[in-house]
């Protein structure tokens, strides 16, 4: 485990309780050592983002969250993330970290996003219905195989170290086919690091950070997981069918 992923309460939490079973992440109720994780990872993420550039005061903003967890030895310190990429490809060595590696397949992402960029550019230059048409259906069906390829290395663990992958998880769910971006999001991503690294699960929260003026989401306040996206897989990685029914809790 990368110690510096790590973060150690500077709370005294001595006289928190610690939960035996990790909040329901779609749910609304949310552990207090949870709320005290995620305020001091807000303080971080305040110091660390003025390295960014960005400014989330006043541009679209992002969801983070924490995951609190115990070590082998019992000491008790939190993961934290952010939802998708930082904006600008900015980084931050101490966010949990995606599952894809971008290096992966001879950068087989980045080349197809390259090629995908080319065959727009073509479509702009024809001039005849039918030669639009045909390329329009070729860049979609290009764009539809390339995020199959990389639903394919999306692979997650379970409680019990099982994996499967973006497209295996969905398939034997009644969600359909997964839509874009799944397996970036908060929950999944600490999870993984947390199984991966034999760290206990206790509690999760994630919440809002930027905009000031959104009228959708308010800055710093708790959100439950997408269910869209994060069913499936947190269903899986939990190995719980009913997060979903069970919302409330």
């Amino acid at each position: 485990m990368d110690n510096q992923l790590f973060f150690s309460f500077k709370t005294n939490t001595s006289e928190i309780n610690i939960p035996d079973k990790l909040n329901n992440p779609f749910g609304l109720s949310i552990p207090e050592i949870a709320k005290i994780a995620a305020k001091e990872f807000q303080k971080f993420i305040a110091i660390e983002s003025q390295k960014w550039n960005y400014d989330f005061s006043s541009k679209k903003g992002k969801m983070f969250g924490v995951l609190v967890v115990k070590k082998a030895n019992n000491t008790v310190g939190y993961l934290g993330t952010i939802s998708g990429k930082l904006p600008n490809n900015e980084t931050c060595n101490q966010f949990a970290p995606s599952l894809f590696d971008e290096s992966k397949d001879d950068f087989f992402l980045t080349k197809g996003m390259i090629e995908l960029t080319k065959m727009g550019n073509e479509i702009k230059k024809s001039t005849t219905p039918n030669q639009i048409n045909k390329l329009t259906e070729q860049r979609a069906q290009k764009s539809f195989s390339l995020q199959q390829q990389l639903f394919a290395h999306y692979r997650f663990l379970n409680r019990n170290g099982t994996e499967k992958n973006v497209l295996e998880i969905f398939e034997s769910s009644t969600q359909g086919n997964p839509p874009a971006a799944a397996g970036e999001c908060v929950a999944p991503k600490l999870l993984q690091y947390a199984f991966k690294h034999q760290l206990k699960p206790i509690a999760l929260a994630e919440f809002w950070w930027g905009n000031l003026k959104n009228k959708e989401k308010e800055h710093k306040a708790f959100y439950p997981a997408c269910k869209n996206r994060c069913r499936p897989i947190l269903e899986f990685m939990l190995e719980d069918s009913l997060l979903y029914k069970n919302a409330s809790n």
